[in-house]
């Protein structure tokens, strides 16, 4: 469905974000792009969905195609009326809006009433939580509940491609891994591609079918997600544990020099 052919990222004509970054997302996949903060995750997400432009950012060479049409050069509403859409790191709802105008916020682009009553029920099937907060102002909502919302509305647009960044950031664990089984149980009974930006390397490879890891606008290695579960370096680096099987100590961080066996 969607491939990134060889992409470099530049802002404000200066600053190069991306180097020569290559991934692809196959119908009906988890794809989870994984790395630290300022790897460049968010900067991909923000290629694909045409967001660059609104941060003065562009895609200075290589080529983003969504089913063999090039789309890195389209604007942000045409490519979500293709079908890809992205919510964003940070649980950006709607404030002043309730719950339930929130979620049909993402169902914008649709104009089949009945398949957008249909979804919605969808939507509060996934997410029970916000049926009962349907009539509820969305910057009430503690942060778990817009995490859903943001979720839910991406739902609401009906997607082919849903992308999410750190849906996992700032929940509890008990939160975040009902969020991930949502995520999981969504893609398979909608068969609905997840493209899925996350520092937590462990639950995100527990429902991702490949990954790709980044580093310094790189992609640095790639796999099934069970070869990169088993990869020493993204043991050691990523979920933090070494060769041994013992959890690593970063409290000397500044005398770790990290191995990068996979340059």
């Amino acid at each position: 469905m969607l491939k990134l052919n060889n992409i470099e990222v530049t802002y404000l004509n200066v600053i190069r974000v991306l180097h020569g970054v290559s991934l692809s997302v196959e119908d009906g996949a988890i794809i989870a792009l994984l790395g630290a903060n300022g790897a460049g995750k968010s900067t991909t997400l923000k290629a694909i969905s045409g967001l660059l432009h609104v941060e003065e950012g562009e895609v200075t060479d290589g080529s983003i195609e969504w089913n063999g049409r090039r789309i890195d050069r389209e604007s942000p509403e045409k490519i979500g009326k293709l079908g890809i859409v992205q919510a964003l790191e940070g649980r950006r709802v709607f404030e002043h809006l309730t719950a339930e105008e929130n979620l049909l916020v993402g169902a914008f682009n649709r104009k089949e009433r009945h398949s957008i009553k249909r979804d919605l029920e969808m939507t509060y099937d996934y997410f029970p939580r916000l049926k009962s907060l349907r009539r509820n102002i969305a910057g009430y909502l503690s942060g778990g509940e817009q995490q859903m919302l943001v979720i839910g509305r991406a739902m609401m647009a009906s997607p082919k491609l849903m992308m999410l960044d750190e849906p996992s950031l700032g929940l509890a664990p008990m939160l975040v891994e009902e969020i991930y089984d949502i995520i999981r149980r969504f893609n398979m009974e909608q068969k609905t591609s997840v493209l899925l930006v996350e520092q937590n390397v462990r639950i995100a490879l527990n429902i991702a079918h490949y990954g790709y890891v980044m580093e310094n606008g790189r992609v640095v290695l790639d796999g099934t997600a069970d070869f990169l579960k088993n990869n020493e370096d993204v043991k050691e680096f990523y979920i933090g544990l070494s060769a041994l099987g013992t959890k690593k100590s970063y409290r000397e961080v500044k005398h770790y020099k990290r191995r990068k066996r996979w340059l």
